[in-house]
């Protein structure tokens, strides 16, 4: 991992799996996960006290993935500034990003920000591998970051089943102390990302190492989310069968309204692929266009969690001496 305060690869598998159907570009919008509640496009000052507000956007940094007119490195960070100035967000999980995008835009954020990052790692046949690139001098590699306004701690990158030749790419996960969760980002890959066997499904195994990691410790304060490349699981969806069962009842996404799973659209094809879960309550959930990329962002708002208490070791109690 490289530490940016920041840690292999595999193409923009939408992009290159299927042809889009691009739609007219969606206005931001704003839900809420309790009926009747409004929620600001903005978080008010007094609010960030009693919640915090998560982002995951992939952001089509990857030049050579199809994202070409998609905007410049510029345009990018400008739309991280949005979030986390006009929207309040205090940690973003990133996908198809720049390392030096990723560690440029913590440093135009402000001394308290802080990033991690994993490359995406391409292999051949032969098991030779090597950092997938980015387009454009001065970008370094593409992967995956995490981003937020105060330190990042307990840093893991999570491996899981990957292709025999093709980009391999792992989730990193982290505790946020100062806002007081643990968050897990996930890039999953579709079917055809193994060029040696293009038949098979990665989706299945990658999301329950994605939901494994973000249950094995914290789980009641961990935000797990990302591009999952998968629609949601309703009636009728010919990926239901890729979800864990603990993704919509352990947890609830960002989205999820009752006993509904379907979301709003994340992607300009139409489609909702990106998501965010935690069995932390819900106070509100946007979808933002951001001209940036073919996804749209999505934030969500939690109850920010009480501090987890520290036990302090105890301290064997010496002996009394005798004095007999």
């Amino acid at each position: 991992m490289h530490r940016h305060t920041g840690t292999g690869t595999l193409p923009r598998s939408r992009r290159l799996g299927r042809v889009a159907t691009v739609l007219g570009l969606l206005t931001t919008a704003a839900c809420t996960s309790a009926p009747g509640s409004a929620v600001p496009s903005a978080l008010t000052p007094g609010a960030t006290h009693d919640t915090v507000s998560v982002a995951t956007w992939n952001m089509c940094g990857v030049e050579q993935w199809g994202c070409e007119d998609k905007g410049g490195p510029d345009d990018k960070f400008q739309q991280l500034r949005a979030l986390a100035e006009g929207r309040g967000v205090r940690v973003m999980l990133l996908q198809e990003v720049c390392s030096d995008d990723l560690l440029a835009a913590a440093r135009r954020l402000g001394k308290d920000w802080h990033s991690e990052f994993d490359p995406y790692v391409s292999v051949d046949e032969a098991g030779r591998s090597v950092p997938v690139g980015c387009t454009g001098e001065g970008r370094g590699q593409a992967g995956s970051g995490l981003l937020a306004a105060s330190p990042l701690t307990e840093v893991q990158a999570v491996a899981t089943r990957q292709p025999t030749a093709g980009v391999h790419r792992r989730f990193l996960c982290a505790q946020v102390p100062a806002q007081g969760v643990r968050v897990c980002n996930g890039h999953v890959a579709l079917r055809g990302t193994d060029t040696a066997h293009p038949d098979r499904e990665f989706r299945e195994d990658h999301l329950r190492s994605l939901f494994e990691a973000a249950s094995e410790r914290d789980r009641d304060r961990t935000v797990v989310g990302g591009d999952f490349n998968s629609s949601p699981p309703v009636g009728g969806s010919p990926t239901a069968w890729l979800w864990p069962a603990e993704a919509y009842t352990t947890f609830q996404e960002c989205d999820q309204k009752g006993a509904s799973r379907a979301g709003r659209r994340t992607h300009e094809d139409g489609a909702k692929i990106d998501y965010l879960f935690t069995a932390l309550p819900r106070t509100g959930c946007q979808v933002v266009e951001t001209k940036a990329s073919d996804h749209r962002a999505l934030v969500m708002r939690v109850s920010r969690p009480a501090p987890a208490v520290t036990q302090s070791p105890e301290v064997p109690q010496a002996p009394e001496l005798s004095t007999s």
